[in-house]
């Protein structure tokens, strides 16, 4: 197998995984968490993949078990709209995002945005991709801006120093 053929399996392992995640994060939302126990069941009747359901699984897991993180910076970045009222596969698909842009750091911001804009495309609206895209957006340059602060304070703590 070539590099290139490697690299396609990965993206499209993947791409998979993303799908698996949003569809089972999207159930996790609308059954209030209950069907947490499903997930190997659900994972295993839409794969054979066993490195997609470790990716999906992975992703799951650690979306729902950040939640109040995650709905606390979609919250912050996103003033104008109530969580609640954004539909639940944006929600799940902006809450998988999250996740990955803050706790995956071998999956870039840019791979993670285009992502997310392409399931919403596959999965909610015609305007959801621009939605996602904005949010996430936000998220990312949220993201700049505390590295950047925090960068400025370690800096100045040296300069102190000397």
């Amino acid at each position: 197998m070539t590099n290139n053929n490697k690299n396609s399996e990965t993206v499209g392992s993947r791409r998979q995984s993303r799908q698996l995640a949003l569809q089972f994060l999207y159930q996790l939302d609308v059954q209030k968490g209950r069907p947490i126990e499903m997930l190997d069941k659900f994972l295993a009747e839409n794969t054979a993949d066993l490195e997609i359901r470790k990716i999906a699984r992975q992703w799951i897991r650690g979306t729902w078990n950040g939640l109040a993180h995650i709905d606390a910076t979609i919250k912050e970045v996103s003033a104008n709209w109530d969580i609640n009222r954004i539909s639940i596969v944006d929600r799940s698909n902006l809450r998988l995002a999250i996740y990955q842009l803050l706790d995956c750091p071998d999956v870039p911001a840019k791979v993670v945005i285009n992502e997310a804009i392409e399931l919403a495309k596959v999965f909610s609206t015609a305007q959801s991709s621009k939605f996602v895209n904005g949010v996430l957006d936000a998220v990312v340059k949220k993201m700049l801006n505390i590295t950047e602060q925090t960068i400025d304070e370690t800096e100045t703590e040296t300069e102190k120093q000397d």
